[in-house]
């Protein structure tokens, strides 16, 4: 959530940083602010609204002149959105800029506390605590100052920080949540995201937490907050600034639903090699792998519905014990974890605050912990024992499509990867099953060339009030994917249920023209399906029928349908969910919705 920028070098700084801000605006946000430091003064502008309102006040930023400086995409937390609660803030005499992710949980105290000392406060945010702060403790040297103060904030945060009277240098510190820098040819930055930086740099540092970053023209100084100095690995980012922008497309959600072929293929091919799962991440031999006694998948929105679909896919594959949990659930439930559980964490920023905390708990527990991510470097990256990452590149629409798409693919490979192990998979099954994997791409890519039939569809239903999706089993995992999407982005009531509950309460809510979405993929499931079909259609419902190929019955009894290629029920997520995802964006589309900046949400959640 919100959105950091920092430079320093020999530009003018004030253009640098609103470019990074516009890249960062996938992140969601309700007011953008920047500060640049100039002739031994600190110059602000905030403006409300989009990011357009604040190039208007500065004129592309050629009215703040200097050449460092920090700046903010704000996501209202503690205050309204308006134009004193935004970012950058200031201590009273306008010489001590800051800029905040996350929350400061003890900000209240804090400002009780500084009340009485004489300060004043004009907004109602808790990032006026830290520009307060430091006035309190700054005498000059802002590296001391800047540890006084993180030994009395609490929670977790990121940090820009500006002074007046340093114009060689800006600072950055993050404690739960994400900073990078990035590294150029006499200029330096820090960001939320590399994609704030790659159109000026693809040297990129990832700090620790409560490590304090000095950015100068000439390149970076880490400290701990006993100013001991701290070195870390500079990393090369593989891809290009290209892959961040929209190619043409008119959101970057369609762009990145029509990427998911060459993700599914990214994905699949480093793994599989001459017939057989290779997952050198995981670094665990076969006959550790047959001991582990439970696996737990944890994650949050989208990342959660790929951790249902795997639970189906485990029992029935690896004959393993599996238990999937929401990351905000899990921490707080007590969880019985033991040390021959194995916990996989499923994220695709890598920075998802309840996830993480998810992970923390497991270690202490004992077991060990596998992340899915997308993120190279990214917080859970860095504290799981082992990392399966997601190749989808950078995903830009707040709505998740090509990632969650990957995170299937790698889950499967897990899958496949323990029931060898454990001697339920090989020979002629293993075979198939490899095959239909190699398949995926290619019927990925058949679904998204019908997209003009699901936009056919979607026109119908863009007055729509309510939908319900149902199905069993996988289906049912798809269905909570498929119900998120178009909550997401085309804000309608939508809901999920499992088929089998329908009777007891769900059916009621049905009236005359309801849309319900049935999924029907999973050939033992196909008749009690059928079924809940016609309970609903007996009350009213217009039914969007989601099937394999040659299921005439469904074909029959839906009002409209689509059809699947076929490939092996436990990889059919993998292509149901195109068509929902594409439903949902089609509908949204007709509605006038901001597909890829949906209200009220925000592409990394990185505070409870």
């Amino acid at each position: 959530m919100c959105g950091i920028v920092g430079y320093i070098g020999k530009r003018q700084a004030a253009p640098v940083i609103l470019d990074g801000l516009e890249r960062l605006e996938y992140r969601g946000y309700d007011s953008a602010g920047i500060a640049v430091q100039h002739e031994g003064a600190i110059q602000v502008a905030k403006a409300t609204g989009r990011l357009e309102a604040l190039y208007h006040l500065t004129r592309g930023g050629t009215t703040l002149l200097g050449t460092s400086g920090i700046g903010h995409t704000r996501w209202a937390t503690h205050g309204v959105p308006n134009d004193v609660n935004a970012h950058p803030h200031t201590n009273e005499h306008g010489t001590i800029a800051v800029v905040q992710n996350g929350i400061i949980e003890n900000y209240i105290a804090l400002r009780e506390r500084l009340k009485s000392k004489g300060y004043t406060f004009v907004s109602e945010t808790d990032t006026e605590v830290v520009a307060h702060l430091l006035d309190y403790y700054y005498q000059g040297d802002a590296r001391k100052a800047i540890i006084q103060v993180l030994q009395h904030i609490e929670g977790s945060y990121a940090l820009g920080i500006q002074f007046a009277d340093q114009p060689e240098a800006i600072f950055g510190v993050r404690k739960g949540c994400p900073l990078i820098i990035g590294l150029g040819d006499g200029e330096t930055f820090m960001a939320s995201d590399v994609t704030a930086v790659l159109k000026h740099t693809r040297r990129v540092m990832y700090p620790g937490e409560l490590e304090i970053a000095e950015l100068g023209t000439e390149g970076v100084q880490l400290f701990t907050t006993d100013e001991e100095p701290v070195t870390r690995e500079v990393s090369e980012v593989a891809w290009d600034i290209s892959a961040a922008e929209k190619g043409g497309y008119e959101h970057f959600m369609l762009k990145e639903m029509m990427e998911q072929p060459k993700v599914v293929r990214d994905t699949l091919s480093p793994h599989i090699r001459d017939g057989r799962i290779e997952i050198e991440e995981l670094k665990i031999s076969d006959e550790d792998l047959a001991r582990v006694n439970r696996v737990f998948f944890v994650a949050c929105g989208s990342a959660y519905h790929t951790g249902v679909t795997a639970k189906y896919i485990f029992e029935s594959l690896a004959r393993l014990r599996v238990e999937t949990d929401l990351a905000s659930e899990f921490i707080y439930r007590d969880p019985l974890l033991d040390k021959d559980d194995l916990v996989v964490v499923i994220s695709q920023s890598g920075e998802t605050a309840d996830t993480k905390e998810a992970l923390k708990m497991a270690r202490e527990a004992g077991c060990r912990v596998l992340a899915i991510v997308n993120v190279v470097g990214s917080s859970i990256a860095r504290e799981a024992d082992f990392v399966m990452y997601t190749m989808a590149g950078p995903e830009i629409a707040v709505a998740t499509t090509k990632a969650y798409s990957a995170q299937l693919i790698d889950l499967y490979l897990l899958a496949m990867k323990f029931a060898s192990a454990r001697g339920y998979l090989h020979g002629r099954k293993l075979k198939s099953m490899m095959e239909d994997l190699a398949k995926l791409p290619e019927q990925i890519e058949l679904m998204l060339n019908s997209r003009e039939k699901i936009q056919r569809i979607a026109n119908r239903f863009i007055a729509a009030r309510d939908v319900f999706f149902i199905g069993r089993g996988i289906d049912y995992a798809i269905s909570l994917e498929g119900s998120l999407k178009l909550k997401e982005i085309s804000y309608i009531h939508s809901e999920a249920y499992a088929a089998g509950e329908l009777k007891h309460g769900t059916i009621a809510l049905l009236e005359e023209g309801s849309l319900v979405a049935a999924v029907s993929t999973q050939p033992s499931l196909h008749a009690k399906l059928l079924s809940n079909i016609k309970e609903v259609k007996a009350r009213g419902a217009v039914v969007l029928g989601v099937t394999t190929m040659g299921n005439r019955e469904i074909e029959q009894e839906s009002d409209f349908c689509v059809t699947l290629p076929e490939t092996n029920p436990l990889f059919a997520n993998s292509l149901a969910i195109i068509p929902l995802q594409m439903l949902a964006y089609y509908i949204a589309v007709g509605r006038g919705c901001d597909v890829d900046k949906p209200r009220n949400l925000a592409k990394s959640v990185t505070v409870e």
